[in-house]
């Protein structure tokens, strides 16, 4: 598990820098020991992976959103480190995968669809009566970080929005780490990703009024989102760099909504590396947000 750890993210950066695509069997592994896979659909990317303490007691939940561009190249394994740690500290996590760029069904609304089914399927899970959902925290990174906030927003989406449903679970707050949470401001000077075009194809921009796609899609547009928001970047990073993340909590503050800005030490992959000092930072601000 420690070696995929390391070496997913590093063929992660190569991609992002436009050097190539991470070789198959870099993501293939199986289920972690500690976690039982569940589908929450009948695609075969439309499961997550339940890290259940022992115990009897409800406990807090985390819910993780890997990145990767939002391409079906890289896989929720990219947050087994951070799934493995908060699971050691009692925290029930559900680690979801979701259609990505690349497969069938990815994209909008296809992306969007999984990501709120995966949480609203926590309601239903045979293991219902240990999970404390009045604690849940939504924590993604990088394109993840987009969708987490995202997840929590959906009471906002306009009712006639494809993506809307009548009762979504309500998220009570969000760590976004490196997130793309404003796709507009990333869309037009960000500096990986593949630029506008990667954007447009999941939010359906093409095939959309010009103008709409991102009214359902972009958490900034969404504002405000009424929960408690971390938005944590690192000082090295040139995928997302913080000032994305700085332009985003001026929205959000603005909005009138309660967020923290946390910048850390360290590159992209610093803020996911469970043996970095950024990670022990940021845990100590999930374990506080779940409290």
């Amino acid at each position: 598990m420690r070696i995929l750890a390391v070496a997913a993210p590093l063929a992660l950066m190569t991609m992002l820098a436009g050097e190539g695509s991470m070789p198959v069997e870099a993501m293939a592994r199986s289920t972690p020991a500690f976690a039982e896979r569940i589908a929450y659909g009948a695609g075969p990317s439309q499961f997550g992976e339940l890290w259940l303490p022992a115990g009897s007691a409800p406990l807090p939940v985390a819910i993780l959103i890997h990145g990767g561009c939002w391409q079906s190249s890289y896989g929720l394994d990219l947050m087994d480190p951070m799934a493995e740690d908060l699971y050691r500290q009692g925290i029930a996590v559900w680690n979801i995968e979701y259609r990505r760029l690349g497969e069938t069904g990815g994209g909008y609304p296809g992306t969007f669809l999984d990501v709120g089914q995966a949480v609203d399927a926590l309601r239903g899970l045979p293991q219902r009566p240990r999970l404390d959902l009045r604690r849940l925290v939504a924590i993604g990174h990088s394109a993840g970080g987009h969708l987490a906030l995202w997840a929590a927003s959906r009471h906002r989406l306009p009712r006639d929005s494809a993506l809307a449903v009548a009762d979504p679970q309500r998220i009570g707050s969000v760590v976004t780490l490196a997130g793309i949470n404003d796709l507009a401001a990333y869309r037009a000077p960000g500096p990986a990703c593949g630029g506008a075009s990667t954007i447009d194809a999941l939010t359906g921009a093409r095939s959309r009024p010009p103008g709409t796609a991102l009214a359902d899609t972009s958490p900034a547009a969404l504002l405000p989102l009424a929960l408690k928001q971390v938005v944590a970047s690192g000082n090295n990073d040139g995928i997302v760099p913080a000032r994305f993340g700085h332009d985003y909590a001026t929205l959000a503050r603005r909005a009138g909504d309660p967020v923290e800005v946390v910048d850390l030490p360290g590159d992209h992959f610093a803020l996911i590396d469970s043996a970095s000092s950024a990670w022990m930072a940021i845990r100590a601000k999930i374990l506080d947000l779940l409290k």
